[in-house]
């Protein structure tokens, strides 16, 4: 791919609660699936308060995440030595391969994060308290 420009409004809104054995059961919009991006998964998540991606960790993805809208409560690090920090609008946070992370949506209304991950291969959350 040379370029592309995208609006958000143009990449179809994908409701995972619709996709069997695929929690959690929030609202994406697959940017980089969308563009045709090869080196990196690129996703819009919508949160509603209370909803959450579970802590887990993946064997080789490294992920970046930007809040774009809203305040999350993260857990990161790995198993035993867990972190949690509140964020908001404006904040990065990131996770490289078998490291342990995971945010919950704590704010009122919509929360809207920018998740960016690579490699970019199926790599299904691991558990890491069961990582060394």
């Amino acid at each position: 791919m040379e370029y592309e420009v995208l609006d958000t409004e143009d990449v179809p809104v994908t409701d995972l609660s619709e996709v069997e054995g695929v929690p959690p059961d929030l609202d994406i919009r697959p940017v980089g699936r969308t563009m045709g991006l090869e080196n990196m998964h690129l996703t819009l998540w919508y949160f509603d308060p209370g909803e959450e991606i579970q802590y887990h960790a993946h064997s080789e993805q490294e992920e970046l995440y930007y809040a774009i809208e809203g305040e999350f409560s993260l857990k990161l690090g790995r198993s035993g030595e867990e972190e949690f920090v509140e964020v908001g609008p404006g904040a990065f946070w990131a996770a490289g391969p078998e490291t342990g992370h995971g945010h919950r949506y704590i704010g009122d209304d919509q929360g809207v994060v920018l998740a960016v991950g690579a490699p970019p291969v199926e790599d299904p959350g691991l558990d890491p308290h069961e990582l060394d």
